[in-house]
């Protein structure tokens, strides 16, 4: 009988192969209707991109996924030693968003060069390519995970209630300035028990105590109870939304191309690019030390290029929060990294 490692290993085997072979024949199977198309109703050249796509797909599974795989599988050792990058995503990343985005750029050549807007076919490829992206991403980050009971070490979403176990009065200058005075002779006196003189002074600690009470208590209440699940933070489900949001922006600059002034004109080949290029922030390892370079260098700086280009040329064809997002993340990153090296913002007493 198969054990649990067994199974969620051949389950996550067959859902990686099944988003490296199914976008493939996807796309290859709408540029070959478009081919035929093309040539007036030709079967000729349609079998003949069906055919191209199936020994495409068995060359690399044979040649690259499955010797990669196999190696990656039996030699624990060398795998357990890479931890800046993941040589799965790598392969990935190359055998297939890149043909199959060259397909797409290639169908879209067909149409501007013979004059025929027949299909753009980008909507549903597009989506596929990035959907296997991201449940790629998933698989490989759910591998440390087990997919059944409560995940190890689970993060409740409050902070533990302080326990009062011992009160201490402490002595506050104003105290030590009236009991100087009250051994002088003065008029002035403190109060028994309060540690502050008659006045305005009395209650100067309690609104802050008060309130650091009513937090604790508040993040008491809904650390026990019913509430109590709601308060609990499972890492599963925090790297299946971290993925998705990883690539929304990658997914917003290529539904530009999808906008028909755009697709048929030469602009769809620098976001079609730009759009492969971010996929390569994939290749290392979620909380690599080079991610914030790679999301500056291959998405942000290069995104908020294209899309000033295109909002001076189309217009609003893409949204102005992508370009706010760009353009701050650009500002923030070159700020904080480079700009605060400089004595006149190294400065503690500013801000």
């Amino acid at each position: 009988m198969l054990s649990g490692k067994r199974v969620k290993l051949v389950l996550f085997e067959v859902v990686q192969f099944a988003c490296l072979s199914v976008p493939l024949f996807v796309i290859m199977e709408r540029f070959a209707s478009l081919m035929r198309h093309v040539r007036g109703g030709d079967l000729t050249a349609y079998w003949l991109v069906v055919a191209a796509s199936i020994a495409y797909v068995t060359t690399v599974s044979l040649l690259v996924w499955v010797p990669l795989k196999y190696f990656i599988l039996t030699s624990k050792r060398f795998i357990s030693e890479i931890t800046a990058w993941r040589p799965i995503t790598l392969a990935y990343v190359i055998v297939c968003p890149l043909p199959c985005f060259g397909i797409l750029l290639a169908g879209c050549k067909v149409q501007v060069d013979g004059g025929h807007r027949l299909d753009r076919f980008t909507e549903l490829a597009v989506s596929l390519v990035l959907l296997s992206l991201v449940i790629l991403d998933v698989v490989e980050r759910y591998r440390p995970f087990r997919l059944t009971g409560q995940a190890e070490g689970l993060e409740e979403n409050y902070e533990p209630s302080p326990v009062l176990t011992h009160l201490e009065q402490v002595t506050t200058v104003s105290s030590q300035v009236g009991d100087e005075l009250g051994e002088n002779g003065s008029a002035h006196q403190t109060e028994p028990g309060t540690g502050s003189s008659r006045g305005h002074w009395r209650d100067s600690i309690r609104p802050t105590t008060t309130s650091y009470l009513y937090s604790s208590s508040s993040s008491s209440r809904f650390s026990t109870g019913r509430l109590r699940p709601l308060c609990i933070r499972d890492s599963r489900v925090d790297a299946l939304v971290e993925c998705f949001l990883f690539w929304m922006d990658t997914t917003e600059m290529v539904r530009v191309a999808e906008v028909p002034a755009v697709y048929y004109t030469n602009w769809v080949f620098p976001i079609y690019i730009l759009a492969y290029l971010s996929m390569l922030r994939l290749i290392v390892t979620p909380n690599s030390p080079l991610l914030p370079f790679l999301g500056f260098v291959l998405q942000d700086l290069p995104f908020l290029v294209i899309r000033l280009c295109l909002f001076g040329v189309f217009g609003y064809v893409t949204p102005l929060l992508y370009i706010m997002k760009n353009l701050f993340v650009c500002l923030a990153y070159v700020y904080f990294i480079f700009m605060t090296r400089l004595k006149i913002f190294n400065r503690t007493s500013m801000f």
